[in-house]
């Protein structure tokens, strides 16, 4: 029996088409120090490479900074930085600013007015928010299949240390945006907070094993070549988990190993090896969280889905923000559409079309992706947004 729970609380039409149209961001409006550097524009619609010198603006005597693209009809996002995230710009007090977006729907002009830059603020110390339940397992946790190593953060519950139980695991990737805003550049996922608020009202209780990214992130997770990165390492990143990491996990900590308590979950990039995880692996992950998943970077998923939906029978989240561009969407139904009509797996969409492609959409929906994976059963309801 397949089962469908679409929570679908605005859907707008995804009808593709290959209309171009002309944009061009004017930056008029700028503090004065650094006049002299480069500024770029990172968005959905470049991968948010905050340096990609395809995207740098020009600068013009009377017209300022300005860049001008081709891109199809759709919902973007995006902000200005000066070639890092270290660099990217903020409000006049140093605040991080939320995306800024438009909907593109003919040749457009965008005003921009940037208050100030993020290391101007550099002396401001970042504060940690991660709870007491959350501890650095490595610094530099080997990675054998990659001949790297990388830092592992654990969750453990509150009654971890207090009793004898044993606890499901959910591994996660990019670590470093889960529990701490000081080690997060955009703002973190809430995970420990979550968890301690769900856990206290009664919930399951799970370990959570955040594996950080590093410089090969892009090809750790997509297994397949892309002409932007390369390679794809995500066959080995994927040994990794399963070969090396779970069964260390396995053994110094009180987990439950079997499929229906080992869960994978992870956002864009991280999404997308998540769901590759579940498909190449149902014996290791029974469950999986597909936040954003950067499906448009792995040509083949969608055949290699059609090929190996029939083996799934776990339970999988979908979700996507409205505002990340119909075409990810489209990628995104394309992939669970065919997963249910060929597995038996229990699969949960959501589009939320207010949210975007970040942390705080991510950080919003956790609890709800919390809540399906750990139930027993999940009825078939149409749930709006709140």
């Amino acid at each position: 029996m397949k089962y469908f729970l679409c929570l679908l609380v605005l859907f707008f039409a995804l009808a593709k088409t290959e209309a171009q149209y002309r944009v061009v961001f004017k930056v008029n409006i700028y503090p004065s120090a650094h006049s002299g550097d480069s500024i770029f524009v990172a968005g959905n619609f470049n991968n948010w490479n905050p340096g990609n010198k395809a995207y740098v603006f020009s600068y013009g005597n009377n017209d300022g900074f300005q860049f001008t693209t081709q891109l199809a009809a759709g919902n973007y996002e995006y902000k200005c930085t000066r070639g890092s995230w270290r660099n990217v710009e903020t409000q006049s007090e140093g605040k991080d600013i939320a995306n800024r977006s438009f909907t593109l729907l003919s040749d457009t002009v965008i005003e921009i007015s940037i208050e100030a830059w993020k290391d101007d603020f550099a002396s401001a110390e970042k504060k940690h928010t991660a709870s007491s339940n959350v501890r650095i397992m490595d610094t530099a946790f080997l990675m054998p299949q990659l001949n790297r190593s990388r830092k592992i953060w654990v969750y453990l519950p509150e009654d971890y240390t207090k009793s004898k139980k044993h606890y499901p695991v959910l591994y996660m990737q990019d670590g470093q945006n889960l529990f701490d805003e000081y080690t997060s550049p955009f703002g973190e996922w809430g995970v420990d907070e979550c968890l301690d608020s769900l856990i206290a009202k009664g919930k399951p209780a799970c370990i959570v094993v955040g594996i950080e990214n590093g410089t090969h992130r892009f090809n750790e997770y997509n297994p397949f070549y892309f002409e932007r990165f390369g390679n794809g390492e995500g066959d080995a990143y994927l040994a990794f988990l399963t070969e090396t990491l779970k069964p260390y996990i396995d053994k110094n900590y009180r987990t439950i190993p079997s499929k229906e308590n080992t869960i994978i979950a992870g956002s864009s990039m991280g999404g997308l090896i998540s769901y590759y995880a579940m498909l190449k692996r149902p014996d290791v992950f029974g469950k999986g969280g597909i936040f954003s998943p950067a499906f448009w970077t792995a040509a083949t998923i969608k055949p290699l889905t059609d090929s190996l939906a029939g083996k799934m029978n776990g339970k999988f989240f979908f979700y996507m923000g409205g505002k990340e561009g119909g075409s990810y969407i489209q990628d995104m139904l394309d992939i669970q559409e065919s997963l249910g009509e060929r597995s038996s797996a229990m699969i949960y969409s959501l589009i939320d079309p207010d949210r975007g492609h970040n942390e705080q959409a991510w950080r919003k929906w956790f609890a709800e992706f919390y809540g399906f994976i750990m139930a027993d059963g999940f009825n078939n309801v149409v749930r709006t947004n709140e």
